[in-house]
């Protein structure tokens, strides 16, 4: 089953100040790390990038196409972009540089196995509480919650129908999950945080060197 890719790399950067994924991590940027990963996988890649961005060259790319305002606006502008012959398209947030290309392969394999859409999870480390108005409302059982990450790996046509709507959500899963797709979870990494802060890209300058 043919393989692509969208890496999305369209954040403003708000929050960290910057645009994080142009930031260098060890020998290169943070995004060219996941790009790398991506590539390990899949027959293409399409870099989803902001909007001022989109003129740039990249290497190891296939396609660069303008982000959108939301994260799903974003993915469905790269899905766009993948050939249609494409039979599973792999989504993943760049400011995860981290992920390994096992990883990558983990998901994939699902969906070849029957999955319409895998996911990467951790188990939760802390407990977890429901607060109304600044109260302890209830403490969640956490041995059913998983945290998840990217690389999520679809059957394009379920990728494709999900986003088809228009529709927003915190995760391409979601959507996938919206519509009655079987989304199946495999063991994530403790190494394949998200890059939200400056301390987030402290502790990947710290662990790339022992992951790379």
């Amino acid at each position: 089953m043919s393989v692509w890719a969208v890496v999305v790399a369209a954040g403003s950067g708000v929050r960290f100040g910057t645009q994080k994924q142009y930031e260098m991590l060890g020998d290169r940027r943070v995004l060219d790390w996941a790009l790398e990963r991506a590539r390990a996988v899949a027959d293409g890649v399409v870099l989803v990038v902001p909007a001022e961005r989109a003129g740039e060259s990249e290497a190891g790319v296939d396609a660069i196409v303008a982000g959108a305002e939301t994260r799903a606006g974003s993915v469905r502008a790269g899905l766009a972009a993948v050939p249609h012959e494409a039979e599973i398209v792999v989504v993943h947030d760049a400011a995860r540089p981290l992920a390994s290309a096992a990883l990558f392969r983990q998901v994939v394999d699902a969906v070849r196995d029957g999955a319409d859409g895998a996911v990467p999870g951790v188990k939760l480390a802390d407990t977890v509480k429901v607060v109304d108005d600044g109260a302890v409302a209830r403490t969640l059982d956490r041995d059913p919650l998983v945290a998840v990450q990217t690389p999520q790996a679809f059957l394009a046509a379920a990728l494709r129908n999900a986003h088809e709507p228009g529709a927003e959500g915190t995760d391409d899963a979601s959507l996938v999950e919206a519509i009655g797709g079987r989304v199946v979870v495999v063991p994530g990494e403790e190494a394949n945080a998200k890059i939200t802060t400056r301390h987030d890209l402290l502790v990947a300058r710290a662990l790339i060197d022992t992951l790379a």
